[in-house]
């Protein structure tokens, strides 16, 4: 299986971690809407959310919730939005991009960002973390 997630879990020691446990890995978005575009990432491979075993579904929303209300301090949002996307590849990752007002979850904005502005995404929300734990 040749999937990018598997890929970056394997070998994760060069990619800005903001959150990593046994079962998950938390990193800013490489394509982002938005700064703090946060992408929480099983380690289990599955393709789609909806085919994931109902306990591992639920952890998954579970760690999901408190890594956006760290999102949300972090960036000082009024919310969090949510994406799931799905083709482009084919392992469940959720998307959570810190928003303020209407119109802010468009693909077609989304930037490319440099190695240095994906560190500091994840060193912010890394603080808040170490402050407030997940």
């Amino acid at each position: 299986m040749d999937c990018i997630f598997c890929n970056i879990i394997k070998n994760s020691t060069n990619e800005p971690i903001i959150y990593e446990d046994e079962k998950f890995i938390v990193l800013p978005s490489l394509r982002a809407i938005a700064k703090g575009h946060i992408m929480v990432i099983p380690k289990k491979h599955t393709d789609f959310l909806f085919n994931m075993e109902d306990r591992d579904y639920q952890e998954t929303m579970a760690l999901t919730k408190k890594v956006a209300n760290v999102l949300q301090k972090a960036y000082d949002s009024k919310t969090v939005g949510i994406m799931l996307n799905g083709f482009e590849i084919l392992h469940v990752h959720i998307h959570l991009i810190p928003r303020s007002k209407f119109g802010e979850l468009d693909l077609k904005k989304s930037i490319e960002l440099s190695k240095e502005e994906l560190l500091n995404v994840s060193n912010k929300i890394k603080k808040v973390i170490e402050a407030d734990g997940l």
